[in-house]
């Protein structure tokens, strides 16, 4: 998978109609799948931080590569296309091998309700995309909420984030940095350090 070379053709995504479920919608429409899979991006701070922050244009959540069948058969009510780089496939197309985003819509309409991440992994090893020398099973990779929502460690989702450094980004870090224990800090500044390097949030940590 690679988040630089999207394929040839595709459609503009263009102003896509975003009505996204919430999380814990999420969880009780995936509360029989048995492959790992999470909340991701903003929602998974907010939850880890115990209240709704800011508002969320989509719901993002993720899984090992492999186990998207397992999250596709729960959802057969809704359609999917392959997402990236500006730029919308239909699911059955060469992109799905290529990008790593799949948003999920109405099935007949243009309405999305979620994005799922299909993400590397080498079996119950979640592999970060970003740089493969970073990984993390998968037992540690997911917290639990208490009404039982599976999301992303907060150090994990953050390393995403840094990428963008967008105000929500920044934001959330902001948020989230003085609830991180030290070894929760410690990991991300590493991860940082191999992604990211000289990156301003370093200092803080």
């Amino acid at each position: 998978m690679s988040e630089t070379a999207p394929p040839p053709g595709g459609r503009p995504v263009g102003d896509p109609r975003w009505e996204p479920w919430a999380p814990a919608e999420a969880a009780e429409r995936l509360a029989g799948v048995r492959v790992p899979w999470y909340v991701a991006g903003g929602w998974a701070l907010d939850i880890f931080r115990g209240q709704q922050t800011r508002a969320h244009d989509d719901l993002e959540i993720a899984v090992p590569a492999a186990g998207f069948p397992a999250i596709r058969a729960a959802l057969d009510d809704l359609e999917f296309d392959v997402a990236g780089a500006g730029r919308l496939w239909p699911e059955g197309s060469p992109a799905f091998d290529v990008m790593h985003q799949t948003w999920g819509r109405d099935r007949g309409t243009e309405t999305y309700r979620l994005d799922v991440f299909r993400e590397p992994h080498d079996g119950g090893i979640w592999i970060c995309r970003r740089d493969d020398s970073i990984r993390q099973p998968y037992d540690t990779l997911i917290l639990q909420s208490g009404d039982g929502v599976p999301y992303l460690a907060p150090e994990v989702a953050l390393l995403f984030k840094a990428k963008g450094s967008r105000p929500k980004d920044l934001d959330d870090f902001a948020g989230v940095l003085p609830l991180l224990t030290a070894e929760r800090r410690a990991w991300l500044a590493g991860a940082l350090r191999a992604v990211h390097p000289g990156h301003s949030w370093l200092a803080e940590l």
